[in-house]
Formats: C-alpha cells, sequence, structure tokens
C-alpha cells in the first residue's frame, strides 16, 4: 500500500488546535512530472516561486515550543500536484488563472499541463483523500476538546506574481487571511498580539481553509490563515532560511499557547 500524501502529526489529547501546512513540498512523482509540460530547470524556477518554503519547519517549531502541543497536518507532496486548498470544482476564482486544484498554469501565467488535461485522476488520487483525512481530523478535535483552531501556515513572496488576483495592495511582513464566519474576533486579536505591529489583514491574500463539512455551519471550527513575507526569513526566491525563522515560530508558538486556552 502507498504512503499517503500527507501526515497528521499527533499533539496534545487537549490541544484544539491544528497546525495546516499545504505549501511547503517540492516533491512530485515521478508519473506526475510526467504530465508537466516544463523541463528540469523551468520547474525548478517554478518550485522556487510557488513553494512555501520551511513552513513546515516553522510548524514543527512552533508545536515544540508551545506549552500545550497543537496537531500538525502536513502536505508532503508539492501543490502542484494538487493545490488541497482549491475548490474541486467551477466555484473556485483561480480557475480563471489555470490556478485551480489542479494547476494548469504557472505563477508567471506560462503553461505547466495542456489546458485539457483531464484534473479527474489527480483530484481522485490526492485531492479527496486529503480532504477526507484534513476533515475526520477536525472531527477528532472537536469531539476530543469541542472545538477546532485550523490556523493555516503559509508564506508569500516579497514582490508580486503575475499569478495573483488581489496583489496590488498592502504586503505586511504577516498577512492574517480572515472568514466573516470562521475567524471569530478573539482569535484575530491572539494573533495581531503575537505577531505584534507588522501584521496586516486580508492583503494580498485573503480567507481560511475549513474544511467543506464544516464551511460556514459549524462555528465550533474556528480558522485563520497566517501568510509570512518570505524576506522576513528566507533568501528569495527557495533559497535557505535565515534566523527570522526562529521569532516567527516563538509567535505562531505564542498564539497556539493563546487559543489553546
Amino acid at each position: 500500500m502507498s504512503r499517503p500524501s500527507f501526515d497528521l502529526l499527533p499533539g496534545d489529547d487537549d490541544s484544539p488546535v491544528i497546525l495546516h501546512v499545504p505549501h511547503s513540498s517540492r516533491e512530485i512523482p515521478a508519473d506526475v512530472r510526467a504530465g508537466i509540460v516544463l523541463d528540469d530547470e523551468a520547474l525548478r524556477r517554478e518550485l522556487d516561486h510557488i513553494v512555501d518554503a520551511h513552513t513546515d519547519r516553522i510548524a514543527a517549531e512552533a508545536a515544540e515550543l508551545a506549552p500545550v502541543t497543537p496537531w500538525r497536518f502536513v502536505n508532503r507532496l508539492s501543490r502542484l500536484v494538487v493545490d488541497p486548498e482549491r475548490f474541486p470544482d467551477e466555484r473556485e476564482e483561480m480557475l480563471a488563472v489555470g490556478m485551480g486544484a489542479v494547476y494548469t498554469r504557472t505563477t508567471h501565467r506560462e503553461a505547466l499541463r495542456p489546458a485539457d488535461s483531464d484534473p479527474e485522476p489527480l483530484i481522485e488520487r490526492y485531492f479527496r483523500p486529503y480532504a477526507r483525512a484534513m476533515t475526520k481530523a477536525v472531527a477528532a478535535r472537536l469531539a476530543a476538546t469541542g472545538r477546532a483552531v485550523i490556523i493555516d501556515v503559509h508564506s508569500y513572496p516579497t514582490e508580486r506574481l503575475p499569478y495573483e488576483l488581489h496583489g496590488d495592495g498592502p504586503r505586511p511582513p504577516v498577512c492574517l487571511g480572515t472568514d466573516a464566519f470562521h475567524t471569530p474576533p478573539q482569535l484575530l486579536a491572539a494573533a495581531r498580539a503575537a505577531f505584534g505591529e507588522q501584521t496586516g489583514l486580508d492583503s494580498p491574500f485573503s480567507g481560511t481553509y475549513v474544511p467543506l463539512e464544516f464551511y460556514g455551519t459549524d462555528p465550533r471550527v474556528s480558522a485563520l490563515m497566517v501568510e509570512i513575507r518570505r524576506d522576513t526569513y528566507m533568501a528569495e526566491p527557495g533559497g535557505p532560511a535565515g534566523p527570522g525563522l526562529g521569532r516567527l515560530a516563538e509567535a505562531l508558538a505564542a498564539l497556539v499557547s493563546a487559543v489553546s486556552r
């Protein structure tokens, strides 16, 4: 049996928090790579731009620092395989730039896959199992603690990339993405306290990830997206992490601690 394309890393039984890390990997299975039209060098450059590099490490260090250990749900495959945070149908506006659940375009709007390629095999193989597992993880936190707090850990480039639909606004060191239903004021306040004055709101990215089973219907599930500007902790694009990573892990741990109480 093949290994799952994601890991659910356990935290404390009484923790309601799931640190969700969907975009940190560069891994692409060989058979999926065969369907990508970029040569090896172009693919390497695209991964440098599209991967939220080192966010898995930020989440891991935060988990170690937090007094109550959060759970972590980590995607082990590149978002160029499937993007687990997209809708798998026409509701997703990113389809307009070829970046729905299965991307057909790159960050620079060049061809990644043939435009007429069928996304269904990849959705069935990777997207749906991921969604089911994340739904199960959230349900388990609800059963154990009566609530679930999803904190999405992302990063974004200092300079706007061509695929960004709403990238003409501020690009703060930390962007907090919110949802009108799932981001309560106390969660947002805790994030602002943890990350300090460097935070901005819903620019250049907005929204949160909540499994569809709970989305817009279950107020026990709260969610926040933490988008970290890459120049604050790494060399761009795709380079090594720097000393800023530790400070960000400490801030994320402070947020986890605040919402775990």
